[in-house]
């Protein structure tokens, strides 16, 4: 089975404001992108699994033109809060990487 790491040729987290985290998920063409941009498994639940998002407030925006994804969740504490690992959310893409696409 397909995972992240193996349809995308470039993937990212990073804060979107004090609020929010985004991930930004390059696929390695169009054909890819087509296949799995909406895939269930990318939904709203596995934010909420890995990362404790409220599945509510998780947002997925296509881009087709760059056969991208970006999707977005609501952090559960705003940024720089006294438990805060990593302030910026640039490494929460790797718990992505092995998420397998179906």
């Amino acid at each position: 089975m397909p995972t992240v790491k193996d349809v995308c040729r470039h993937v990212r987290s990073k804060n979107a404001g004090p609020f929010w985290v985004t991930f930004d998920l390059f696929f390695d063409g169009a054909e890819s992108f087509a296949k799995y941009a909406e895939a269930p498994a990318l939904g709203p639940q596995l934010f909420a699994r890995l990362f404790g998002a409220d599945p509510a407030f998780v947002q997925r925006y296509p881009v087709a033109s760059l056969n991208m994804v970006k999707i977005s969740y609501a952090r559960t504490e705003p940024q720089g809060g006294m438990v805060e690992r990593d302030m910026h959310r640039g490494q929460q893409y790797v718990r992505l990487l092995d998420v397998e696409l179906g």
